[in-house]
């Protein structure tokens, strides 16, 4: 812990970038799971439905996790086969290249 505290304080850039990345990732992923949340609702209530596309860019754009806890929570969209495999593996991607943007950085 010491040795990345230390790497950090060498350059304030490094802190800059991963705030806001880290920023980003929970404004997309909290936005991505009330998006799944109302759209649920919005079903369940015949009301106007959020459209399938708009739930994936919000998933593609940083929300992957909130997409994945939201349809599993909500038990929403789970029916559909391009939900049930596409947002795991959009998670899984995003994932993979946080790994390599955290190892990049340090």
């Amino acid at each position: 812990m010491k040795e990345i505290l230390a790497r950090l304080g060498s350059d304030p850039g490094r802190i800059i970038v991963l705030g806001i990345v880290i920023l980003w990732l929970l404004v997309m992923n909290l936005t991505a799971l009330l998006k799944m949340g109302q759209d649920k609702l919005s079903a369940v209530e015949n009301r106007r439905r959020i459209s399938e596309k708009e739930l994936f860019l919000f998933c593609l754009l940083g929300g992957s996790l909130g997409s994945c806890i939201g349809m599993f929570g909500f038990r929403h969209k789970t029916r559909h086969w391009y939900f049930l495999t596409g947002m795991p593996f959009i998670c899984l991607i995003h994932t993979g290249l946080l790994v390599w943007l955290i190892i990049a950085l340090f």
